[in-house]
């Protein structure tokens, strides 16, 4: 998305960026998940770490805040060009037919990669758990639960946008809710944004705080703190495009927000029981209120210092990176099974862990991105996920034919 698809001359490129950075960073995520010191995935390598699981955690925390943060700018900006009805057709066409579309096939390459590991590991149908009774408190969204989450947000913007501005004809309210939004880049925005986020983690029954924000992949209703944590995200980054004068400021706060983010996101691991995570529901309130309150700044904090700092080191133009922002879409649909099917392919080799990472990792994105390049960019395809569709690059003429 660019500002000039929505009426101004300039392109966002470190959002831009930030967004396909924000994807791609889910390959790393799930690719460290077989090699924590606990196995919590369904694939559990012989090689262990805390970096693993201390990696995972640093990106989790920041990385679909940030997303939901940019997708609700990246929303407002759109309807602001487009209008109501051009919004929700380019909303069904790229978000939800992607979704409607690829969640069986993802489902389904997922259930045969874990029927080809446990046949490895000599396991048999009668080993296997009893099939759950799916309804629509425990649908299985996989990863593209986000796709789900994004309609929700979409809905919610349409239903809270037509009545404000019916209401707020003369623009006053407009005007107090601009201030406020001003008045919320700094340092102490985190904590009052995060302050929701922090109740509703309190509230959260069960939970498990290394992970913090739990992942909304099951069901058709998100639990609490995602739809508070991420919702708030989105509907502040819709506010932000109101003044986009204000990404100026945020990006001269990134040393604070940094500073905040790594002072209160270190603070929440070790509240959560350090990288090597303990897997229980925090039970004493007073310790559970601390941590809440711990992740509550840390997740807003890191959202807008990788914000600030993708505007101040990637705000110009790159061919590389936008090709990177492209397919990056495509990626994150298609990965996990590859990353699962990698994970089982190297569980039992004599390597260090971050090797096999590496291995994992730049495999499933080589296999992405041919199948991107060869499939998806040049294709019906492309239009469809990207909104373009580039052609195959015709070849130069030859400055001299070999008849001079």
């Amino acid at each position: 998305m660019s500002i000039s698809e929505t009426g101004s001359t300039e392109r966002l490129h470190g959002l831009d960026a930030l967004r396909g950075g924000a994807l791609l960073l889910g390959v790393v995520l799930h690719g460290s998940m077989s090699f924590f010191p606990t196995q919590i995935w369904i694939v559990g390598d012989d090689q262990r770490s805390v970096w693993a699981s201390g990696l995972f955690f640093v990106i989790h925390l920041f990385r679909m805040t940030t997303f939901f943060l940019i997708a609700g700018l990246f929303a407002h900006m759109m309807m602001g060009r487009t209008g109501v009805w051009g919004f929700v057709k380019n909303r069904l066409v790229r978000i939800a037919a992607p979704l409607a579309v690829f969640w069986g096939l993802v489902l389904t390459a997922i259930v045969v990669v874990l029927i080809w590991n446990a046949g490895l590991q000599g396991m048999t149908a009668a080993d296997a758990p009893p099939t759950p009774a799916y309804d629509w408190t425990n649908i299985p969204l996989t990863h593209l639960w986000f796709l789900w989450a994004l309609l929700i947000f979409y809905v919610a913007l349409l239903l809270l946008r037509a009545p404000f501005a019916a209401l707020d004809r003369t623009g006053a309210w407009a005007r107090v809710v601009d201030r406020v939004t001003a008045g919320l880049i700094g340092p102490w925005g985190p904590f009052v944004l995060g302050a929701p986020l922090a109740l509703a983690l309190w509230f959260q029954p069960n939970w498990i705080a290394f992970f913090g924000v739990p992942t909304p992949d099951a069901g058709l209703i998100p639990n609490t703190p995602a739809l508070v944590g991420f919702g708030l995200a989105f509907g502040f980054g819709a506010l932000l495009d109101r003044r986009r004068d204000l990404l100026a400021r945020i990006q001269a706060w990134w040393p604070a927000y940094l500073g905040l983010a790594m002072g209160a996101g270190t603070t929440a691991l070790m509240l959560a029981g350090g990288p090597d995570p303990h897997l229980v529901p925090m039970t004493d309130p007073a310790t559970k209120a601390m941590t809440a309150a711990a992740f509550g700044v840390a997740t807003y904090a890191s959202a807008f210092a990788a914000m600030a700092l993708a505007l101040r080191f990637f705000g110009g133009h790159s061919a590389a990176r936008r090709y990177v922002a492209d397919a990056s879409y495509w990626i994150y649909i298609v990965h996990l099974p590859l990353v699962m099917a990698a994970q089982v392919l190297v569980q039992d080799w004599a390597m260090p862990w971050a090797v096999k990472l590496g291995l994992v990792v730049g495999g499933v994105l080589a296999v992405s991105v041919a199948s991107y390049e060869l499939l998806i960019r040049h294709s019906f395809m492309g239009r469809w996920l990207n909104g373009r569709r580039v052609p195959w690059r015709k070849p130069v003429p030859n400055a001299f034919s070999p008849a001079e």
